[in-house]
């Protein structure tokens, strides 16, 4: 397996319905066939704040604006500690179906600041070496969580709300940030976030050698 120094950090972001899940999938695979050791991981996290996230999506009321921000905070120091840093440090290729980025936009569209969200995260949580942002209207990914996933879209699913995301997650600045139309076919997306990848591997290999 090739490993990296200090590894390669990926997060895939975008409001829910985008295809996340899928891309991460097809990118985990297409990494391993090129000799990579792969860590594939999400946030919430199966850990117990990762869980706990999950009861509150279902029932928003049970806790406070500023609770449910802890529970992400406490969710991902979790993870970077126990998923993320080990496996940079092993010179893994770290994959992450959402990171921090996400609550920026999410905690955001409650009325958090995206800043003040930013800064208690980089504190503690690696930047991402690149954040690929999946970008599709509200309702199509409301349609896709419907139809493809026949599911119920939780607290977080509603139009209205994911029109507030959307538009924090399009004007982030950060520039690792890549932006993918994700209405393209799985594969046409697959095939650009495979452009970005590569450049970043590209780019280390470079740093590698000097």
């Amino acid at each position: 397996m090739h490993t990296l120094p200090n590894g390669l950090l990926i997060a895939l972001e975008g409001i829910d319905g985008t295809g996340k899940t899928t891309q991460l999938k097809m990118l985990a695979e297409a990494l391993l066939s090129m000799g990579y050791d792969v860590v594939a991981t999400r946030e919430p996290t199966d850990g117990r704040y990762g869980q706990r996230i999950r009861q509150v999506l279902r029932d928003r009321s049970s806790v406070t604006s500023q609770e449910e921000l802890e529970l992400f905070l406490l969710d991902r120091k979790e993870h970077v500690t126990t998923i993320i840093n080990p496996g940079l440090a092993a010179g893994k290729i770290v994959l992450t179906d959402r990171y921090y980025l996400s609550t920026v936009a999410y905690q955001g569209a409650l009325g958090h600041n995206p800043d003040v969200i930013l800064a208690l995260n980089e504190a503690f949580a690696p930047p991402p070496d690149l954040a690929i942002v999946l970008v599709a209207p509200p309702l199509k990914g409301i349609e896709r969580i419907r139809i493809l996933r026949q599911e119920r879209p939780d607290s977080f699913e509603k139009e209205g709300y994911l029109v507030q995301v959307a538009a924090i997650f399009n004007n982030l600045p950060q520039g690792y940030i890549r932006r993918i139309d994700a209405l393209a076919a799985k594969e046409e997306v697959h095939g650009e976030i495979m452009v970005h990848v590569e450049k970043v591997l590209g780019t280390r290999r470079k740093a590698i050698v000097k």
